[in-house]
């Protein structure tokens, strides 16, 4: 009788709460099996990293010592989420054949470093189409395609929403849809979004004074099924600026409330949240806002 009675009680007493998945990116300084200790000193429990210096073409290849170094120091760590962001120099929209070739090569090679990593997303940024914008919706639709379809990793691009500067795709929910519908259905699956919400914000869309109704149009576009994660930065830029400039939530335009809103916004809650604002000394500025996150998560 008792164990009945401690069942339906076990039954009417609210689950735990989860932990929220919050994190930054961090630097692979010294050998990219640091990386995960590095999350776990700022108070993280999801990470994001470059596998390769991100302003260089050489593409290091991740040799299978370094793969096994890096995925027993990333279950040590307890991380729920491990993601990479790609080259600064990829522009898989480019009109230039060279370009182009240069860029699918290293775009590949970056797949093929997370897939050694068992990372479980790549964020990418849409390319720049320089002369026609369709033109470039297709060429970069074209790579993604050729680039998913030579590494068949378990690995999910996520394509980042842009700021919306000069030749650059995908800053609007129907062109980053567009651009995912180019891409063949049967690849297609293994492709999401990022959501930055600095680049959002300077793109136009208003997450502080309509915050849900922004949330309502990325539903309605692309769907929270296509959203692998979140970059949770500040804006030094004003609404519909379209200039990316990160900083330090609460110290930029937007301020601190679509922060607390998406920290208690049951739609996010298992969806992690990286942050790419100004670390200062020591990480110092990662420390403090993570624990702001964490303070916005428990109310």
């Amino acid at each position: 009788m008792r164990g009945v009675t401690a069942a339906r009680k076990a039954r009417r007493e609210p689950a735990p709460k989860q932990l929220p998945l919050v994190g930054a990116h961090v630097s692979i300084a010294g050998g990219v099996d640091l990386a995960p200790a590095r999350a776990v000193a700022i108070g993280a429990n999801v990470l994001q990293i470059f596998t390769k210096t991100p302003n260089q073409w050489r593409e290091p290849v991740i040799s299978a010592g370094q793969a096994a170094a890096f995925r027993a120091a990333l279950r040590a760590s307890g991380m729920q989420f491990a993601a990479a962001h790609d080259s600064y120099l990829i522009n898989l929209a480019s009109p230039d054949r060279a370009l182009r070739t240069r860029s699918v090569a290293s775009f590949i090679a970056e797949l093929r470093r997370c897939d050694a990593l068992g990372l479980d997303a790549l964020c990418s940024h849409p390319g720049n189409f320089m002369d026609d914008r369709e033109r470039g919706l297709a060429r970069n639709a074209d790579a993604i395609a050729e680039a998913l379809d030579a590494v068949p990793t378990r690995t999910r691009l996520l394509l980042e929403l842009t700021a919306g500067q000069g030749t650059v795709l995908g800053s609007t929910f129907d062109e980053m849809a567009g651009l995912i519908a180019r891409v063949p259905a049967p690849l297609r699956r293994r492709v999401g979004v990022c959501f930055d919400t600095a680049h959002v914000f300077a793109a136009g869309y208003d997450l502080v004074g309509d915050y849900d109704g922004v949330w309502r149009q990325f539903a309605r576009t692309i769907g929270y099924r296509r959203l692998g994660m979140i970059h949770i930065n500040d804006s030094q830029a004003p609404l519909g600026s379209r200039r990316d400039r990160h900083e330090v939530i609460g110290k930029g335009a937007m301020g601190t409330e679509p922060f607390r809103r998406i920290m208690n916004d049951p739609q996010l809650a298992r969806i992690p949240k990286i942050l790419e604002t100004p670390k200062g000394e020591n990480d110092l500025n990662d420390r403090r806002t993570l624990r702001l996150l964490r303070r916005f998560a428990a109310g």
